[in-house]
Formats: C-alpha cells, sequence, structure tokens
C-alpha cells in the first residue's frame, strides 16, 4: 500500500514539471490545485515522501545579479550626435597605431565588400538582449544613432580600434576581475580615448582612461617632467577602477557611474536635483551636459560593436603590438637611446610600450621603474645591462648639469660647429678686446660673440674663447697664446706702441696735510678697481676723504682725491 501511494506521488510531482512548459493560465491553475492533492496525501501514512522530503522548494539563486537584464526601450527619446565625438574618433586614423601594424591574431574578412543595410529594431533589441551583461542595456533612437555611426560611418576606426583592443583589453580585464568589477568596463578607454595611451583633451585629461591631473594625484599617479603615469596602461588602469569602485558606492546604478565618471560627480548629482530627484539615466539625460549625454549611448554601441563585429562585416586591423611583452625594473636613469642601442627595439616602438615616459628618460633614481620590452628583447637587455647603462652615460646624464656654475656658462653654451674647421681656444689677456682678437685670427665678430656667446663685447682676463680656424693653419693660430700683443698686431702688418704705465687720469698735488692725487673715473670704473691702483689706499678711504656715501653714485669724468700711503 505504501508503494502504491509512493508512485502516486510521483507521477503528481512528474505532472507539476511539465505543467512549467505551458502558458502562465496553466501554471497559475497548476500551482492552485497542487496545494490540495498534497493535502489530501497528508492524510494518508506515507512514510516514503517523509523521509525524502520530496516536496518542491523554491531556491534562492545566488548568481541573480548575472542575469541577463531586459532592455529598456524608449522611443520618446532622440538626440543627434556630438561633432566633437566624432572629431575625437577621427583622430585615431593619424595616430601611429594606424600606421605601423603587425598582427597578433589573423582575422579573415569576407570576399564579398560590405554592404550598408537596414536593420530592423527588433534586431538590435535581440542581440543587445543576448549579451550577458551586469549594465542595463537600454536601446533608442539615440543608441541606434551611435550604433550605426560605429557600424556604418566610421567603419575603418572601429577596425583599428579592435586591432589594439587585442593589446590592451587582456590588461583591462586582469585588473577589472582583480578589483571585483564587471568586465564590461574595459569597453570605456574606446569612448574616452579610443585606445590611444597619449590622447590629451583639450581640458588637460590624458591617457586610456583620460585623468584629469587633480584626479590622477588624487589615486597615486605620478606625473612629473619625466613620468606621466596617466598614460600607463596598468597604473592608470588601476587608478581607474578605483575610481569607479568609489563612484558605484555613491550611485549604485552603473549608466550613472559612466556618466559620473566623465563629467564628475557634481554634473551627475545637478542633473539629478533638477530632475526631481530621479535616478534613472534617460530621466536626467537633457540635465547632463551636452558632451556627455552621448557617453552612455556610446558606450552601449560600443559593447555592441564588438559583440557583434562579424554580422556587420567588421574585423581587426593589424597593430605594431609584439605578441608578448616581458617588464623589467630599472634601478637606473636610462635613456630610449641608450636601450635601442643593444636591444634591436626602435625608440619609436619602446616609446609606444611606454608611453608614461615624457622625454624619453627613466629617472630611476630613488625607486625604480618599469620598462616594457617585446620578450626576445628582455634577454638582450639583461646580457648587455652593463653595456647599456654605461653607453654614453655621460652624454645623456651630465651631473655637472645637475647644478649651476656660473663659471662654466661660457663652456656649457651650445652653437652650431662649422663644417671643416679646426678647434682652437684663446686665453684672453689684459689689454684684448673682441674686435682685436677676431682679426688676429681673421674671423667676424659676430662670429666669435656667436661662439662664446659674447653680449655687449664684454669678456675678461684669462676667459678661454673658442675660436674655429682652417685646419692647416690650426698650430699657427694656437701659437698666439704664447705671442705679446705686439708681435699679434705685427701678423697683421701693423706696429703697437705700449700705453705709458702712469695713467693719465692721475694728477699729482702737495698740501699741508701730506700728498694727494686725483683721479678721473674711466668707464667701468667703480672705487674697488680705483682703490687697487693705489697700494694701501682703499674703497672705503676714497669713499671718505671724497666724502661719498653711496657707492653707486659713481660717474665718469669725476674726479676723485686720493692720499697715497708712503
Amino acid at each position: 500500500m505504501k508503494f502504491k501511494y509512493s508512485l502516486y506521488s510521483l507521477a503528481l510531482i512528474a505532472s507539476m514539471a511539465c505543467s512549467t512548459s505551458k502558458t502562465v493560465v496553466d501554471n497559475s491553475s497548476a500551482d492552485k490545485e497542487i496545494p490540495e492533492v498534497f493535502a489530501q496525501e497528508s492524510e494518508v501514512e506515507n512514510p516514503v515522501i517523509e523521509e525524502e522530503d520530496m516536496t518542491p522548494a523554491v531556491e534562492k539563486d545566488s548568481l541573480a545579479f548575472l542575469k541577463i537584464n531586459p532592455v529598456d526601450v524608449r522611443w520618446d527619446l532622440n538626440d543627434s550626435i556630438q561633432p566633437e565625438f566624432k572629431s575625437n574618433l577621427d583622430k585615431l586614423v593619424n595616430s601611429w597605431y594606424a600606421e605601423n601594424t603587425f598582427k597578433t591574431k589573423e582575422y579573415e574578412a569576407p570576399d564579398t565588400p560590405y554592404v550598408r543595410e537596414k536593420i530592423a529594431d527588433s534586431v538590435y533589441i535581440k542581440r543587445l538582449e543576448s549579451i550577458p551583461s551586469m549594465f542595463d542595456l537600454s536601446y533608442n533612437k539615440i543608441v541606434r544613432n551611435y550604433i550605426e555611426l560605429y557600424t556604418q560611418r566610421r567603419r575603418k576606426q572601429v577596425e583599428l580600434m579592435m586591432g589594439m583592443s587585442e593589446y590592451y583589453f587582456p590588461i583591462f580585464e586582469e585588473i577589472l576581475d582583480k578589483e571585483g568589477l564587471p568586465l564590461e568596463l574595459k569597453y570605456l578607454p574606446i569612448i574616452e580615448s579610443a585606445l590611444n595611451p597619449k590622447a590629451l583633451s583639450r581640458a588637460g585629461a590624458c591617457g586610456l582612461w583620460q585623468f584629469m591631473y587633480s584626479t590622477g594625484r588624487m589615486y597615486k599617479l605620478e606625473v612629473n617632467s619625466f613620468v606621466d603615469e596617466r598614460r600607463d596602461p596598468v597604473k592608470s588602469s588601476y587608478a581607474a577602477a578605483k575610481f569607479l569602485k568609489d563612484l558605484y558606492k555613491m550611485y549604485g546604478n552603473w549608466p550613472l557611474v559612466i556618466a559620473a565618471y566623465n563629467c564628475g560627480p557634481g554634473n551627475v548629482n545637478k542633473a539629478i536635483r533638477r530632475s526631481g530627484g530621479k535616478k534613472n539615466y534617460w530621466d536626467i539625460y537633457y540635465r547632463l551636459p551636452k558632451e556627455t549625454r552621448g557617453y552612455v549611448p556610446a558606450f552601449i554601441a560600443a559593447l555592441y560593436s564588438f559583440n557583434f563585429h562579424e554580422e556587420h562585416g567588421l574585423y581587426p586591423r593589424p597593430n605594431q603590438f609584439p605578441d608578448v611583452c616581458d617588464t623589467l625594473m630599472i634601478k637606473e636613469q636610462l635613456h630610449f637611446d641608450q636601450i635601442a642601442q643593444f636591444t634591436k627595439v626602435s625608440k619609436s616602438k619602446l616609446r609606444d610600450l611606454n608611453p608614461q615616459y615624457r622625454a624619453d628618460i627613466i629617472p630611476a633614481l630613488r625607486k625604480s621603474y618599469p620598462l616594457k620590452v617585446p620578450f626576445e628583447a628582455a634577454l638582450d637587455f639583461i646580457d648587455n645591462q652593463d653595456s647599456i647603462t654605461s653607453y654614453k652615460k655621460d652624454y645623456y646624464f651630465n651631473l655637472k648639469d645637475k647644478v649651476v656654475n656660473p663659471r662654466d656658462r661660457y663652456q656649457k653654451y651650445a652653437h652650431v660647429v662649422p663644417k671643416g674647421k679646426a678647434k682652437i681656444y684663446y686665453k684672453v689677456k689684459s689689454g684684448d678686446a673682441v674686435g682685436l682678437i677676431a682679426s688676429w685670427f681673421h674671423v667676424r665678430t659676430s662670429d666669435l660673440r656667436y661662439w662664446n656667446n659674447i653680449r655687449r663685447n664684454m669678456i675678461r682676463v684669462g676667459q678661454k674663447l673658442a675660436v674655429y680656424v682652417p685646419k692647416s693653419k690650426a698650430e699657427f693660430y694656437r701659437s698666439f697664446n704664447s705671442m705679446s700683443k705686439a708681435q699679434k698686431q705685427a701678423t697683421l702688418g701693423k706696429n703697437y706702441i705700449a700705453k705709458s704705465s702712469s695713467p693719465k687720469t692721475v694728477r699729482k698735488t702737495n698740501s699741508g696735510s701730506g700728498d694727494y692725487v686725483y683721479y678721473t673715473v674711466r668707464k667701468n670704473d667703480n672705487f674697488w678697481t680705483i682703490a687697487k691702483k693705489f697700494p694701501g689706499v682703499s674703497n672705503y678711504d676714497i669713499m671718505r676723504i671724497n666724502n661719498i656715501k653711496d657707492a653707486r653714485s659713481l660717474r665718469v669724468g669725476q674726479k676723485l682725491k686720493i692720499k697715497q700711503r708712503g
């Protein structure tokens, strides 16, 4: 008898399971009848049912958040695409990536050319519904405009971005997964920068994720004259993930998070307030800044285009990135030219793999910095590391330039070297002038000033002047350093008569209190240089005797009374 009742119960459960495939009306009727049947059977002693507990129970779905959200279709919304969005997308074609190509993954495009066709809205909606996503993938006329922009009017740019995504998307996906964020956020850099790590907006946002300077510093990105980590694909992705997590804590709504990422939380909060507290993106759409309104529709369109590119005849274009890269930690200052000399990796490729270094210099002084190179080049770098770091080290990193020495300013001056000339140095002596020196070496005065950065013909005794002379006469001109002024003048066919050692500007007088002389002030004189002409006399003595309190009041032609000391 117990066995009979057990079979009967099993039959009832089977019939209930079959009823789930019927219409909603059938399910509701079955739900009403089943409790009554079980109530009748509960009066009958049936130990089998009690032991196995065959009553169907509703289980809680722990993965409910992964269920595909129905597409929110709204036909009351319509807007045009901003011209700035189209122009920013077109800039990608002129980038270096589009010209220098290297395939990482082969795709075979169909032999027949793509023919633009009108796709029904129901097809777009069905395809969006089939994408497993944590986002609310809405569909309206605005979204359709952006889908058509990607799949019809900007096909080449999309194919280029698809090719570059083979290099960047694995980086984004790994970091987003590590931070517990939806992987669909990897499409944000497509809207932000078109996957150009050196992209710079008019507002100053930089890099793949378009960080402003202040936001980048807030999320610990280093920005200085040599390094801009907003361009670093790895570090900027970590910073973007933290920023997105903070925005999600604020809104709990991914479309609003995406909009706030673009225009800032302040503008989104204003739009919510002006809309009466509504938090649906499409309800506040017209309250957002114009440049941000198309941000979420463009995101949905990019997600759609990358998932259904084959249906639209879109195939990734080749990119220049290597199949496998390796990251080396650099602990010394390095220039890209030093690395390129020994690793067979061009400087342009090093720039593209390491866009965070602004001046082709890795400034590893107090900490290590990463260097990304092709895998095969990493072995060359390790084998030649000592040679790389020592190659032209003084040329690329001159330690004397760290602290400026005013005495070296003439030697540091850079100028264009004349071709076919020998460089010699002439040491300035007392009585020399720029014009005289230029005539001795048969060069123009302007050239002598240019070679030595001379201004207003000011030179000093002992200064070394660079002079370019014919190579055949280099030794002859070097001998000028040991010649007297009369000998140098004689090379020009001129006679030199030395002036009297006693200056005409000094006139001796006698007075009751001692011997005095009068000195006439000349150009470039000062109290200190005048005092040096008279042993035992200081500049303060001259000022006291002549009742002068301001040393700057000295003028050319002024007569000074000086008391000589015996």
